[in-house]
């Protein structure tokens, strides 16, 4: 029995046509939206390529990308055929495409549906990527004078004032580095010296912060050195002063920006999803209608279209079936007793009844 079976008369079948010609166009428009989303997502991840680690976390706008421009070529195939559609004549040209068209179109609107999924699956690894890349940017603060390096003191510099976060988990990140270049340090300084010497690394370490993490909108001026030292400052508790930097790290900080910005294109390529799908259903309709009308022979008279011919069961059973009996072809049965409707074999019986047999007269 047939799965959501419909009656189309030639009006219907027309309009059916026509509607799909329409919305195959729309679907290039939201084809090209999809590219654009990819290629935004693409662009805002390198724009923080610096303090991102080497991973998978372009493979969501490089997928978005690719499945917008197959959109593009999909949909622009499927107008011209529904536009031939509406003419029986035409269709005769398209029906043997129409059925791998339908294939091809189905496999294409679940890569979307995999792509809109993948946006809200991609946060472990942009976390990841992210932690290592700053964990390393910021390592190379001091290397102002370092090729390959020297540009990491302003990008960090710049991330923390524009996302308002200090450090990768927090500011008392940059207390276990030493962040200050040794071509400033006084060497001369009996505090510079002493602190040298405490490190076992031989690094100069202090409870200090770049001044890109100092908050503008404190009442007082900013505090980057002694942070944790109380009686350092006049009337000043660190416990309490979170308006003197920021306090939010910057992984942080960046995994809510990009979350939201990949919930916005995973719920627009959701929709997507829907829309396109929408529009295979209607063409599977167009399909098996145009179909049973050229059986019928009259091309002014009704015609049922369906989503599939049988049910749900013994479509799922005849596809496995097919498949298991992809690997039988070129076998054939030893077995007695089976026959193999391919191979027609006449039997014969080479032994011989009925066959008199001369005896030799005994000597007398």
């Amino acid at each position: 029995m047939a799965v959501l079976k419909v009656k189309f008369t030639k009006t219907k079948r027309d309009k059916l046509a026509q509607i799909l010609w329409i919305l195959n166009w729309v679907s290039v428009v939201s084809g090209i939206i999809l590219f654009s989303l990819g290629l935004f997502l693409k662009i805002e991840i390198k724009k923080r390529n610096e303090v991102m680690a080497k991973g998978d976390v372009n493979s969501v706008p490089n997928m978005l990308i690719s499945v917008g421009v197959i959109a593009c070529i999909i949909n622009f195939l499927g107008g011209k055929i529904c536009y031939d559609c509406s003419d029986a004549n035409k269709f005769s040209r398209w029906k043997l495409v129409m059925l791998p068209y339908i294939v091809c179109t189905f496999c294409f609107t679940f890569c979307i549906l995999v792509g809109s999924l993948m946006c809200y699956t991609m946060r472990n690894e942009l976390e990841e990527s992210l932690y290592l890349g700053l964990r390393d940017a910021i390592k190379f603060y001091k290397d102002t004078d370092i090729p390959g390096r020297c540009f990491l003191k302003k990008t960090v510099d710049m991330l923390q004032i524009g996302f308002q976060c200090c450090g990768n988990n927090g500011f008392r990140d940059w207390f276990e580095i030493q962040w200050v270049s040794p071509r400033y340090l006084n060497m001369a300084s009996k505090e510079v010296l002493d602190r040298l010497k405490s490190n076992v690394d031989g690094k100069f370490l202090v409870d200090g912060v770049p001044f890109s993490c100092c908050n503008p909108s404190s009442p007082r001026p900013c505090i980057q050195y002694q942070l944790t030292n109380n009686s350092a400052h006049y009337n000043y508790d660190f416990l309490t002063e979170e308006l003197n930097i920021w306090v939010k790290g910057c992984r942080e900080a960046l995994l809510d920006y990009y979350t939201a910005i990949m919930r916005s294109i995973g719920m627009a390529a959701l929709l997507i999803w829907l829309f396109e799908l929408s529009v295979l259903i209607g063409v599977r309709y167009l399909q098996t209608a145009m179909k049973n009308v050229l059986l019928l022979g009259d091309l002014e008279g009704e015609s049922d279209g369906w989503l599939l011919e049988n049910s749900f069961a013994e479509t799922a059973k005849y596809n496995i079936n097919i498949i298991k009996n992809l690997g039988k072809a070129n076998q054939i049965s030893t077995v007695s007793g089976m026959d193999d409707p391919n191979i027609d074999v006449q039997n014969t019986d080479c032994g011989k009844t009925n066959v008199t047999t001369k005896t030799i007269p005994a000597a007398s």
